[in-house]
């Protein structure tokens, strides 16, 4: 027996087999994903830009400006108001102050009227019973994002919680979902990102991980402007895509 071939195949079963064994990864957004929290962070940015004497938005305005932290979003809110009504924009200084009321308000309003996306529940746990490791990559910070999932009851899904400040970079750099694969040790070549706007899909794209769309996003894109391979209403039935990947 050629020993150089018995040592070559043993490699090649130990890799194929560890190639095998490594679990599917999916991660998910959560704003506008798996939780619909538009409703509450509505409450916690017009209790603020009321306070500072900016206008009140609505609940689709909302839905607009989620999806990069609290921080850009009321600098974005800010600054479509100013267009309109030709208000001085606050100083990044007001901003942080502003910032730090929301995050304070948001924080004690967290679940008043947030609920879950259709599906969601259902999903999470076929996802476990299939042994697939799922992990949150959100541009919420941290504490906010692990209260909010513990107070919905879908904390206990998911292996690694990524908000925006637990790293030095969040979505749409790759880095925010290549990292989380690698501390749960999952494998970029398995993996799936599930999303609503073209901040979740643009970092999914530069890993190089294809990209479930959620509708009615929170984005002011309309789905055929954001780069997807699936386009999904909820997670009703979103097993029959992951199968593919199995």
């Amino acid at each position: 027996i050629n020993i150089n071939f018995v040592i070559t195949h043993k490699i090649f079963l130990n890799n194929t087999y560890y190639i095998m064994s490594q679990k599917f990864t999916i991660l998910f957004d959560l704003d506008g994903t798996l939780v619909n929290t538009a409703p509450d962070l509505m409450r916690a940015h017009n209790h603020v830009m009321k306070k500072y004497g900016f206008e009140e938005r609505k609940l689709a305005d909302i839905k607009k400006l989620a999806g990069r932290g609290s921080r850009v979003m009321l600098k974005k809110s800010m600054h479509e108001i100013s267009e309109l009504s030709g208000k001085n924009i606050k100083t990044d200084e007001v901003v942080d102050k502003m910032t730090k009321e929301f995050v304070d308000f948001y924080s004690k309003n967290i679940i008043g009227e947030s609920t879950l996306k259709n599906g969601t529940i259902n999903f999470l746990s076929w996802c476990k019973k299939n042994s697939i490791s799922m992990a949150v990559c959100t541009n919420k910070q941290e504490n906010l994002s692990i209260d909010l999932l513990k107070k919905i009851k879908i904390y206990d899904f998911f292996d690694y919680v990524a908000g925006g400040n637990t790293f030095n970079h969040n979505k749409p750099d790759p880095k925010h979902l290549t990292d989380t694969i690698e501390i749960i040790g999952g494998d970029i070549n398995k993996s799936l990102m599930i999303g609503d706007s073209e901040t979740d899909s643009n970092a999914a794209k530069a890993a190089n991980i294809p990209f479930v769309l959620i509708e009615d996003g929170y984005t002011e894109k309309k789905t055929n402007e954001i780069y997807h391979n699936y386009l999904v209403k909820d997670f009703i039935g979103l097993e029959k895509i992951i199968k593919k990947y199995l």
